[in-house]
């Protein structure tokens, strides 16, 4: 594989042209990063040098380069339950609060459980609250369920929407009971089953983008991907998904992260070793 430094300057034009295709901001001192997960491209399109690849990029009128950028620079690090506290907390808290108001307000109707995962790189997030459901007995049957994952990487929704995990990736916070009872085995790889699988619907969208169309929610979880955004981008995003949460309903980001410098909209609220936020 060819092994190509970045220059200054086209790691000056990079993020520029990273920023203004996904929102990603890459700061100095990223340019290892971008020689890691763009060096695999080189052989790939057949450049020589990160200006030549820019090059090809731009004028791809098929912006198959580009996608493939956004795929690489986009950091697609998750697995099942993780940090765990957000799982317990819409276990224990969320959801059955959110039933009971659902129930008050429309008794005798069948309740809805609309939750949007804004940033679901390969899935794993919205399968894991899919489990839980299962497992509190909240299925399609006696309940209105959404659960709609949106990520920015085309590959990362494929394998979102296809389900398959290999042997690492399953031994990534699942234990053996969920993985016998929500996996089929399918070689060296762990498909979800059917039962889980088409509970949840995934789609390409970018947070820079509007966000008008992708109706309202109950919950949504926008963890670990702000850090990727500059402070005036985080607050225009939080805006944006501020529009598309229910009057009543939860946020919950990344367990490092604070609302405090990037929007007033919202209230934090505890719960046990959990913060989730709330409208004002």
């Amino acid at each position: 594989m060819t092994k190509v430094k970045v220059t200054e300057e086209e790691f000056r034009q990079f993020s520029k042209y990273i920023l203004d295709i996904s929102g990603i901001a890459l700061d100095r001192g990223k340019e290892y990063l971008l020689e890691t997960r763009l060096n695999p491209m080189m052989d790939q399109f057949q450049c020589t040098s990160f200006s030549e690849l820019l090059k090809k990029a731009k004028s791809d009128p098929k912006r198959i380069i580009e996608n493939s950028i956004i795929d690489a620079i986009s950091t697609n690090e998750t697995y099942f339950f993780r940090d765990k506290t957000p799982f317990e907390l819409l276990q224990h808290k969320i959801f059955p609060d959110l039933i009971d108001k659902r129930y008050k307000k429309n008794p005798g109707a069948k309740p809805s459980i609309r939750l949007w995962s804004a940033a679901s790189s390969t899935g794993q997030e919205i399968y894991s609250i899919a489990m839980i459901l299962v497992e509190m007995g909240i299925t399609p049957d006696r309940y209105n369920i959404k659960l709609f994952g949106t990520d920015i990487s085309d590959e990362a929704v494929a394998k979102a929407s296809y389900g398959q995990y290999n042997k690492f990736e399953v031994s990534r916070g699942l234990d053996k009971n969920r993985l016998n009872r929500f996996f089929d085995q399918q070689g060296d790889y762990y498909r979800i089953k059917d039962q889980i699988r088409v509970m949840a619907q995934f789609k390409k969208l970018n947070l820079m983008k509007p966000l008008s169309g992708i109706g309202k929610y109950d919950i949504i979880l926008c963890r670990n991907v702000m850090i990727y955004f500059n402070p005036a981008d985080r607050k225009r995003i939080y805006g944006n998904i501020a529009k598309c949460l229910e009057p009543d309903g939860y946020l919950l980001i990344g367990s490092t992260e604070s609302l405090s410098n990037d929007t007033d909209l919202f209230l934090s609220k505890k719960y046990l070793r959990s913060i989730f936020y709330q409208f004002k």
